[in-house]
């Protein structure tokens, strides 16, 4: 039955897309994020799910005329120029083969962003992308978090497959999914909606410590300190949180609380150990090669050349050693251009969101944007995520709404509502 539920939306949301490509966008980023088809036992498990929704998307984005120039803002260019990089340094990689999976990964979901820059531009599009993506995630956060209550945080939580299978990288996703929580809640004017995405959050975070990820608990710290020192209300905000994060600390095991004490030895603990011996490897590669070693570095060769233990082959569990050992130093230069320029335009929608009512609910979601790439940028120090997608859907939140108040979308968007509303009343009189 779930197989038939996950292909059968994928194949009519695809159909559909033909006509209105942003609704393929919502199934990519669906499919991309929660990947629902590892929830099922049969056919769905192989089905190209994520292929079908891109195609019919871009298939609906050469039949559409409403197209976008995605280049408007900075971060995508600097994300093409990554691209750029990326494949310039493909040939030169020690393994080509085996770098030839995850540059093909790579290529479809950046290329995918420039597709959904292309297509999504209005401020309902924009509503319902954060929602996708609050949903996709939030999905294994309330089930995670009531999953830690239940087994007294004993258990760790793990995560569905693909860039978040394992229990470290979906606890910074679930992280990085809050401040999107706090977004629409922000919107909602319903309490019962209000109080649904407090609990959501409060559940995600459960979900987040139950992962026992050490990272998580460093990005959370970040993430907090961030909205406190902006928080207006700093002494009841500085309450709230202290309270909140004593109680769930305080709810999770013994063995929770050993692991986390790790942090301050982490020179007795051997997986930190082995992360710093393939830092060092990333470093060196990159010090003797200016396009890095590719995707596929981690082997013994590459550890034997450049590894102060070469017996510890290990992967970077960097985002920032990633991107080095694979691209370079110039590859480095190049995705960090991504984020400062993201955070620049995130910074620039809390500037002018808030100058006219309108645009309100701007000035809100880039703070929260910028909380989720301080969670990122934290707890990315110690994964390897440089290639999943949730920040750069960030980076696509903030680009397109900004477009949105660059062109004055209020003028159009919510004159045509009005009229609309206008004219039903006049019918019906």
């Amino acid at each position: 039955m779930r197989d038939i539920l996950v292909v059968g939306i994928v194949l009519a949301g695809s159909i559909y897309a033909l006509r209105q490509p942003w609704v393929g966008i919502m199934l990519w980023t669906w499919v991309s994020l929660m990947n629902p088809h590892s929830l099922t036992y049969g056919f769905a498990l192989s089905f190209p799910v994520a292929a079908i929704a891109a195609i019919a998307t871009v298939i609906g984005l050469l039949i559409t005329k409403e197209r976008q120039n995605p280049f408007s803002n900075s971060p995508a260019v600097w994300l093409v120029l990554f691209l750029v990089w990326i494949c310039i340094c493909y040939p030169f990689s020690y393994n080509v083969d085996g770098s030839t999976e995850m540059l093909t990964k790579v290529l479809k979901i950046d290329i995918m962003v420039l597709v959904t820059l292309m297509i999504l531009k209005s401020h309902r599009h924009i509503e319902i992308f954060v929602l996708v993506v609050v949903c996709s995630l939030g999905f294994y956060g309330i089930k995670g978090g009531l999953f830690t209550i239940a087994n007294g945080g004993n258990y760790r939580v793990w995560g569905p497959g693909g860039f978040i299978g394992g229990n470290n990288e979906l606890a910074l996703a679930l992280i990085m999914t809050i401040p999107f929580m706090r977004y629409l809640q922000l919107q909602a004017t319903n309490k019962w909606v209000r109080h649904g995405f407090s609990l959501a959050m409060l559940l995600t975070a459960a979900a987040s410590l139950g992962s026992h990820s050490r990272g998580a608990l460093l990005a959370i710290a970040a993430m907090a300190f961030y909205l406190w020192v902006k928080s207006p209300k700093k002494m009841t905000f500085g309450i709230v949180m202290a309270c909140t994060g004593i109680g769930l600390i305080l709810f999770m095991p013994d063995q929770w609380s050993d692991r986390m004490n790790t942090i301050q030895t982490y020179e007795q603990d051997s997986s930190a150990m082995g992360r710093i011996n393939a830092w060092w490897v990333a470093f060196n590669v990159a010090k003797e090669h200016l396009t890095g070693a590719g995707f596929d570095m981690y082997n013994f060769d590459i550890f034997a050349r450049f590894a102060p233990d070469p017996s510890d082959i290990h992967a970077a569990h960097s985002i920032y050693f990633q991107v080095l050992g694979e691209h370079g130093f110039i590859g480095l230069f190049l995705f960090l251009a991504i984020w400062l320029s993201t955070w620049r335009t995130a910074n620039w929608l809390i500037k002018n969101g808030g100058k006219t009512s309108e645009t309100i609910w701007c000035m809100h979601l880039g703070s929260m944007c910028q909380v989720s790439l301080i969670g990122y940028a934290v707890g990315g120090a110690f994964l390897s995520l440089a290639y999943f997608d949730l920040p750069y859907n960030a980076l696509i939140m903030v680009v397109l709404t900004r477009n949105w108040i660059e062109r004055k979308g209020w003028i159009t968007e919510y004159s045509t509502v009005t009229a609309i509303a206008t004219g039903s009343k006049l019918a019906e009189s």
